[in-house]
């Protein structure tokens, strides 16, 4: 059972992983770029301070260590910090003049709109709003966009026996991102981290960490069964561990009815010090229509629907999801 929430207050820039490719659009690098880190990140950092503090046996760690996220909250206080960002729903279309409402109508999506152009402009809502009506979150505090923003700038390429920038091609593009002073990125853990500063990600970007006891109504909101419809606020990576699906394909999991999603975000997951494999996530945010309900929280979900690539995907919060209501599902 995920118990803690662990927030990370970046100190200055965070490098934003490098775009998939370039295109006139995006001459810096950013297309494909992703941020923030994957609960991955975090999960290897734990363990590297395990080995350090041998607080708990790798074995006990490397079975009972569940990490989730990535999300984020405003930074100000204790309360804000429980009362963290995930996606919208997918079903849910929110933006500055209206809103719009996905609904299952003769086994098929019918939307409900009251502006022209149906197009999001917030991508998240907090957790304790997770129920609220599309026409509730309008005009409210409980949903935003993405906090942060990408910054592209020249970053010297220094020589190697002196503080010098090298003569030749001596300066390099950077693409950074830049968090606002009250903004802290949030993951959810089994296992608790002790507060102090850290090297964080593959930058080695120190960061302070703070760890605190997860609020008792998002615990009871995780712990939630899972019935015909639900979305996801994490990315889901399915399948074997060499080809990416859009759901489980072990026979136990419902046949999905119907699904409201984007295009996969890249996913790379590094294991034992080596390059982890490039695959396809299905994005957070998506929505399923199961034929039947599946009458388990995200937690008992069988290990068998998650790829096991030398650690189980589920340890790093794949798929995390919580149940919605969908009009016209039953």
């Amino acid at each position: 059972m995920l118990k803690y929430l662990i927030s990370i207050n970046p100190l200055g820039f965070m490098y934003g992983s490098a775009g998939a490719f370039l295109s006139p659009e995006n001459l810096v690098g950013r297309s494909g770029a992703k941020f923030p880190p994957d609960a991955a990140t975090l999960a290897g950092l734990m363990f590297s301070i395990n080995k350090v503090n041998k607080e708990y046996s790798q074995e006990k760690l490397r079975d009972n260590l569940y990490i989730a996220g990535p999300f984020w909250a405003n930074s100000t206080n204790k309360s804000t910090k429980q009362n963290f960002f995930v996606p919208i729903p997918w079903h849910k279309i929110i933006a500055k003049k209206g809103f719009g409402e996905w609904k299952i109508e003769k086994d098929e999506w019918k939307l409900e709109k009251n502006i022209d152009k149906p197009e999001p402009d917030y991508r998240w809502q907090t957790i304790e709003s997770w129920k609220t009506t599309p026409k509730g979150l309008i005009k409210t505090d409980k949903v935003a966009d993405n906090p942060w923003k990408f910054v592209s700038f020249l970053h010297p390429k220094i020589q190697n026996s002196e503080r010098c920038v090298e003569k030749s091609n001596g300066l390099f593009l950077e693409n950074s991102v830049q968090i606002p002073d009250d903004v802290c990125l949030v993951y959810l853990s089994t296992y608790p981290i002790e507060n102090g500063w850290y090297k964080f990600g593959g930058e080695n970007h120190i960061v302070e960490i703070s760890c605190d006891q997860l609020n008792p109504k998002t615990i009871n909101l995780l712990n939630q069964k899972i019935g015909k419809s639900f979305a996801l606020i994490t990315p889901g990576v399915w399948g074997s561990n060499r080809i990416s699906h859009r759901q489980p394909q072990d026979n136990s999991f419902p046949e999905t009815m119907q699904m409201l999603t984007d295009k996969p975000v890249p996913y790379r997951y590094r294991s034992q010090g080596t390059l982890g494999r490039g695959r396809y996530a299905v994005p957070a945010g998506s929505v399923y229509v199961l034929k039947e309900p599946i009458n388990k929280p995200w937690w008992e979900w069988d290990e068998k629907w998650f790829p096991q690539e030398g650690y189980s995907l589920k340890k790093v919060g794949c798929g995390l999801c919580l149940p919605v209501e969908i009009q016209g599902v039953n």
